[in-house]
């Protein structure tokens, strides 16, 4: 289903190279708000160890953000070392096939990674791109994103629970 997720993790710090080897992912289209940094822009020293042990061991990253504050997403691009395009309208394809080019990559290899349903996993889905949705950071949001959190945590709901069906 287009709303669900392909994995379902805590936090980004949970995808280790183990995972995405096992999962033949060799890309990450990262989230920032809330995933990356929360809403005050703190972004956290696990991160920023966690992206320099992936990038070491071979895994592309990119940030791809809805934001249209580019000063934010460039100063967490930098602190990350990491690309980044701003303002990319997911779910929309279009920012998400920009990427998979820069990163010359097939689709099946590529992961993308956030918090929220709405924007990162269906368009990563769309784009036929392993889905990761990670618990947001800090439950406080932005008066855009929190009107739909009630219908995410609901789906999120659904979601784990066919998965506990599943291995039952």
């Amino acid at each position: 289903m287009i709303i669900y997720p392909d994995t379902y993790l805590k936090k980004v710090e949970d995808i280790n190279i183990e995972f995405l080897q096992k999962n033949k992912i060799k890309a990450l289209i990262l989230d920032v708000d809330n995933t990356l940094i929360d809403y005050s822009q703190n972004l956290s020293e696990s991160i920023v160890v966690w992206a320099k042990e992936l990038k070491g061991q071979g895994v592309k990253l990119y940030i791809l953000s809805n934001t249209n504050k580019k000063e934010k997403v460039e100063k967490i691009s930098k602190k990350l070392d990491i690309p980044y395009k701003s303002f990319a309208k997911k779910p929309l394809k279009k920012g998400f096939l920009e990427v998979q080019k820069i990163l010359n990559t097939k689709p099946e290899n590529i992961a993308v990674v956030g918090d929220q349903i709405f924007t990162d996993i269906i368009g990563g889905n769309r784009c036929k791109m392993h889905t990761i949705l990670v618990e947001p950071i800090k439950e406080k949001d932005f008066w855009y994103t929190a009107w739909k959190r009630p219908l995410e945590r609901k789906i999120k709901n659904d979601y784990l629970n066919k998965i506990k069906t599943k291995e039952k």
